[in-house]
């Protein structure tokens, strides 16, 4: 079952697009898109979600910017709206619309009570920064771009938070991989797993890079840690 939720913040509101599992309790993922919005990448992704027994919630990030942004991923034009609302996106702000949005997550009524928050590209970065500045059940990082802009944040990541990164990255470099590692070693709530032979977005659904090995493995590792951690 799909629906359109309304979260509410100090700065207006913005919509949420929620999947649900069959069971009549879950508990809920927040599920962060990349430039392209809330797309049939991101809707594939939260059904996917509810297929093994999560509520997923994905929530229009740009909404300050544009409604209802929902862009393809073989357009050229979509690539280069998608880029320019990504340069102009408030960051910070983002952080705390994840926050309502964990929240409004939480409170749908078949929900458990338990959120993890997990996200791609933008979505990867903004989970790491909403990880590392509120207490989140569980988070999941997919190749987050400029992730190594914000390291110095790292130490303060309590919650127990998977990352997947792709070796051959075009967007975040083998140094930017390696920053990441090294800020994040030795912490014991942190797996990092690296993906040899793939570019950025690898799991996208549809996308040039998509390998489905990878995607696989990617997500059954995902789908195993929010079991683990979210119940």
């Amino acid at each position: 079952m799909h629906e359109n939720i309304t979260v509410t913040t100090g700065d207006g509101q913005f919509d949420a697009f929620v999947s649900y599992p069959q069971a009549e309790r879950a508990p809920a993922v927040v599920v962060l898109h990349e430039v392209f919005g809330v797309n049939d990448d991101i809707r594939q992704t939260c059904d996917a979600l509810a297929g093994q027994g999560f509520i997923a919630v994905a929530p229009e990030l740009f909404w300050r910017q544009e409604r209802g942004v929902d862009l393809s991923v073989t357009s050229e034009a979509d690539w280069k709206k998608g880029l320019s609302l990504y340069m102009a996106y408030d960051r910070d702000a983002g952080v705390r619309d994840v926050v309502a949005t964990m929240a409004a997550a939480a409170s749908l009524p078949r929900a458990s009570g338990k959120v993890g928050v997990m996200g791609y590209c933008l979505g990867g970065l903004m989970t790491f920064l909403t990880a590392a500045r509120h207490p989140v059940d569980a988070a999941v990082a997919f190749h987050g771009g400029d992730t190594d802009k914000y390291l110095d944040e790292a130490d303060a990541i309590r919650a127990p938070l998977l990352m997947h990164l792709a070796d051959e990255d075009e967007f975040i470099s083998q140094d930017a991989q390696d920053a990441i590692k090294k800020a994040l070693d030795g912490k014991p709530n942190v797996t990092i797993h690296s993906y040899a032979g793939c570019n950025h977005a690898f799991s996208r659904h549809g996308g040039a890079h998509y390998n489905a090995e990878a995607a696989r493995t990617a997500n059954d590792r995902t789908w195993a840690f929010l079991r683990k951690h979210l119940g």
